[in-house]
Formats: structure tokens, sequence, C-alpha cells
């Protein structure tokens, strides 16, 4: 997957520029452990790695899922583009749409946010840990070892599996993670000319959102593993943001939607995190925590 996103930011900055653009693989501690992401604190297991290659100069930029990254800045990077999101929504890759799964099917996620609201949404089924990349995971679904599995969907339709989706979760029923869809161009904060170079990649409507649904889960103090999610859309001037914290149970849930202007999505994204506080979204976090 990292890829596939690296190659396709890589063709587009070619295609803008005329700069040639050689992919560098690095393996980070969340692509090899085995643990689940509740297990490894969540944060930043799937960054530091490349961001260690990005400061000790042996890359110009790295290139992350938006919704990896940890919310919390690093003064030595600096985001130099968010490219147009994807598809900002989850996937059921099954056999049936989920209302029509068996009572006690058994899902594949590792996500608590997806498990927290699959819970809600079908509270007898069976939520089972699963690591790995798109292609393992679609094909514990294939050998009958699992009903179906949940994933984003602009992950499936980077690797070419979109045909493989039974159902599209919209944001009703289930709210992505924050950036979901999106990815980052990471760059050093000291190289100004690369931060110019990557400028042409980035898409303004896109960063606005990403920094509304992120500002949540920054204000939230909650990692890119609790159970939160935020989706945010842009329209011209105009920003509507809908964020939820939920109980891993999925028995209880703080959600909550705001609008304004777009230019003041981080004061959106604060505001709204303070009125799901005010009605216990911390300890929803905190239970998960512990």
């Amino acid at each position: 997957m990292a890829t596939t996103q690296s190659g396709l930011v890589a063709a587009r900055l070619t295609e803008l520029t005329g700069r040639a653009v050689e992919l560098v693989g690095v393996t980070t501690f969340g692509d090899v452990t085995k643990a689940a992401l509740t297990q490894l604190g969540g944060t930043g297991v799937f960054v530091s790695a490349l961001r260690d290659k990005l400061i000790e100069g042996e890359v110009d930029f790295a290139v992350h899922s938006l919704k990896d990254l940890p919310t919390t800045p690093d003064p030595r990077v600096v985001i130099a583009a968010i490219p147009p999101r994807d598809d900002h929504r989850d996937a059921l890759v099954a056999g049936a749409k989920l209302a029509d799964l068996p009572s006690g099917a058994r899902i594949g996620t590792g996500s608590p946010r997806r498990i927290a609201q699959l819970r809600m949404l079908r509270p007898d089924i069976e939520c089972v840990p699963i690591r790995g990349n798109g292609e393992t995971r679609i094909g514990k679904v294939t050998s009958g070892e699992l009903h179906g599995v949940v994933l984003a969907a602009a992950g499936l339709r980077r690797l070419g599996r979109e045909a493989e989706i039974a159902q599209f979760l919209e944001v009703e029923e289930m709210l992505p993670a924050p950036g979901q869809g999106a990815l980052a161009v990471e760059v050093r904060a000291d190289r100004a000319d690369l931060l110019e170079l990557l400028g042409v990649l980035d898409d303004p409507d896109t960063r606005t959102a990403v920094t509304a649904e992120r500002t949540v889960l920054n204000a939230l103090e909650a990692g890119c593993a609790a159970p939160v999610g935020a989706y945010a859309a842009v329209d011209g001037q105009d920003l509507n943001l809908t964020a939820t914290v939920v109980a891993i149970d999925g028995g209880r849930a703080v959600r909550k939607s705001t609008a304004g202007t777009s230019s003041a999505a981080v004061d959106l994204g604060r505001d709204l995190a303070a009125e799901m506080i005010a009605e216990g979204a911390g300890t929803l976090i905190g239970e998960q925590a512990h």
C-alpha cells in the first residue's frame, strides 16, 4: 500500500514538474510487528522510521497515510502537500451487506474506531483482530475464515480491489478516521526548495478538511488508535464537521456536528472537541485506553 501511494504521488509530481522521482522503500515497526494496533499505542508506529530517513537526508520527502500521522507537530518536519483526497469512507469486503450477514458473523478489523461503530450497528457480530496488508485481509474472507473485513475504501481503490466491496459505509453509519483517504507529503523543515516544488501537489480544500478533523483528535488528546471518528466537508467557504467518540462495546457514543467558515477550521475543530468533552467523550476514550 505504501509503495502504491508513494508511486501515485511520484507520478503526479513528475507529470506536473517534469522532475524524475526515485522510490525508496522503508520498513516501519508498524509494518513488521504482529501486535495489535491498540498494543502499540497506535500513534506514529508507521511514521517514525520514515521521519528518521528524512531527517538523516536519505530521502527528500516521505509519503504518509494522513490518518497514521501523529497530530502533535514535529518541529523538524513540515507537511509540504496534502494532495486531493480519495474516498474517505470505510468499506465492507464480504459476501453480503452488513445487515444481511448471519447472526454472530466474524468481521476482521483491528481498529477500535471500527469495532466500536460496528458494534453499534450490529451488536451480535464478533470483531476479530486482524493485521497484514490489504491482500492478506481480503484473503481471509475469500478463504472463509472470516465473513468480512472492514478496510478504507481509498486503500482498496489504490490496490485495484474496489470490485471486492460489498458495501460502502457512509458517514451516517461509520465516521472515518480523521484524515482517512488523504495522503501527506512530508519534508524537512529546512528544505525551502522542496516546500516550493511539492506545493504544486497541495489541495487547499483537502488540507482545510483534514485540519479540522485532526484538530478534533488532538483536542480530545486521543491517538490514532482511539475510537474517534471525524469527517469534514468543504464547500467553497463553508465547512461542515462531524465527530464521534464511541465506547468500545458500542453501547454509548458522543456525536456532535458544527458548521462555519473554512478559514476557521482549527477553531471549529477545537470548539467541537470541547463540546464533546463536556458530554463525556473523554471518559469514553479513557475507558478504551484501560
